[in-house]
């Protein structure tokens, strides 16, 4: 078993950017990541909107930076798949794939995960044309038409990205406006290969070894269409990634953590940080800045309580 100060689960912005703050207090600080570090953003080719970065930068040199600068002040990142957190005496204990780990605060910075659409073909044809991940599996449709299903900032920006090895992008959408905001939705119109299906959701997936069509379906009128595209990408939002506290800690009727101005969480001496918890926006520098947050206040609580 390993005794540490301060344990962040989660290795994403917020995360890490919890674990800067964690171990710049002097705080025995490890943060565990189940895969590499980084999260969601290395999912997008560039961060166009983190203050400091004119003209973008590539999430993965972000998270480098980040990484590097944590472990500067003596953090740790380990790579391990946690499963399961539970009280200790005043301590909690972090059970883990590869080891177990003591500590006397807990700062849960799990992110989330895509949503699917839930319809027949999704999960037969994933990883054979549907993709929640337009940097993975766009340079596999090179001048081929594909789908991308959603309306906010992901799916927009996605398919302008997609645009660049396709030969032709299907922006479906469920609603007869985009949410994303305006920047992005500028760019999509005036883009020639990007074609909007409005009020339209997809019921169906079809193809045999892999994606060949969808069946498309009018909210308003009713009507049935068929898309031949050889993928559909899918941006319909994200689930949380709740399952290690859903017992421990409340959560807002939408699955999120609760928690309050200082990122504490119903259960004394757990945390919550990033999309994970009851904000509104899933943004990189949300995310860093209730990392820091949920530092700082775990910070407190370890001194206020172990001396």
């Amino acid at each position: 078993m390993k005794e540490v100060d301060l344990a962040i689960i989660g290795g994403g912005p917020a995360g890490l950017s919890a674990g800067l703050y964690g171990a710049r207090a002097m705080l025995k600080t490890v943060v565990l990541e189940k895969q590499s570090p980084g999260g969601q953003i290395l999912l997008t080719d560039l961060i166009e909107n983190y203050p400091g970065f004119p003209g973008g930068i590539n999430p993965e040199e972000l998270t480098k930076r980040m990484k590097t600068q944590m472990e500067d002040f003596g953090g740790e990142v380990i790579l391990d798949d946690i499963d399961g957190i539970e009280k200790n005496g005043n301590l909690w204990k972090v059970n883990g794939w590869e080891n177990e780990y003591l500590a006397k605060a807990v700062i849960i910075a799990t992110g989330s995960e895509p949503r699917k659409l839930e319809v027949p073909g999704e999960k037969k044809f994933t990883g054979r044309g549907v993709s929640y991940c337009a940097t993975c599996d766009a340079p596999f449709f090179k001048d081929q038409p594909v789908a991308v299903v959603g309306g906010g900032d992901s799916a927009v920006s996605e398919a302008i990205y997609i645009t660049k090895y396709a030969s032709k992008v299907y922006l479906i959408h469920r609603r007869d406006k985009l949410r994303a905001e305006m920047i992005w939705q500028k760019r999509a119109f005036e883009n020639p290969k990007i074609e909007f299906i409005w009020n339209t959701v997809v019921e169906e997936i079809r193809g045999e070894n892999k994606v060949k069509e969808l069946l498309l379906k009018n909210v308003k009128t009713g009507e049935e269409t068929t898309l031949p595209v050889e993928a559909i990408f899918i941006f319909i939002g994200m689930n949380p990634n709740i399952d290690l506290v859903k017992d421990i800690v409340e959560l807002t009727p939408e699955g999120k953590i609760n928690v309050n101005l200082r990122m504490e969480t119903s259960a004394p001496g757990i945390f919550a940080a990033g999309d994970v918890i009851n904000i509104p926006y899933e943004q990189v520098s949300i995310a860093v800045g209730t990392g820091a947050i949920a530092a700082m206040s775990a910070v407190e609580y370890i001194n206020k309580n172990f001396g």
